[in-house]
């Protein structure tokens, strides 16, 4: 990744109108011990689970996220938001705010913050209806819950 600043958006229009044509997404869901990743197609219809990675620290954390997206020729970051049912921000959502903007530091993409409410219950559930094990659906939870964030901004994305 460069030293260029990117935008960090909560507005999905400003977002779209920064996006290169042709190039994927690549969706972010921030845990505490995991990142969950997601990637889109390059027509940016369809969002697919792509990997886990295990926290460590921001910098090694970072630059594994570098190597996917160089990889995967993406032109943006969606990272999940984790705000409270009634739309308020607690610690979570501040500590994903900093992540952002530590991330803006180092990446020139814009990075689209989008709510991620309920998220991971949605991947539960999936889970849960195609018959997943504890340990598979522990394996797989996070890259499923960023899917179900980029999948939802892809739906927004595409009628703007």
């Amino acid at each position: 990744m460069t030293a260029t600043v990117g935008a960090t958006l909560e507005d999905s229009g400003a977002f779209a109108k920064l996006l290169a044509r042709g190039r994927r997404l690549l969706g972010v869901d921030l845990g505490t011990r995991t990142i969950g990743l997601a990637l889109s197609d390059v027509s940016r219809m369809i969002a697919s689970p792509l990997l886990t990675i295990e926290r460590t620290k921001f910098t090694v954390d970072a630059a594994h996220m570098g190597r996917v997206v160089a990889e995967h020729d993406v032109a943006g970051w969606v990272l999940g938001l984790p705000s409270n049912m009634d739309g308020s921000e607690g610690p979570r959502a501040q500590a994903t705010r900093a992540f952002a903007r530590n991330l803006n530091r180092l990446s020139p993409l814009p990075i689209l913050l989008w709510d991620e409410r309920l998220s991971t219950a949605a991947a539960e559930r999936a889970l849960l209806a195609a018959d997943t094990s504890r340990r598979r659906r522990a394996e797989v939870i996070d890259k499923m819950a960023a899917a179900i964030i980029l999948q939802g901004a892809l739906d927004r994305l595409r009628y703007l």
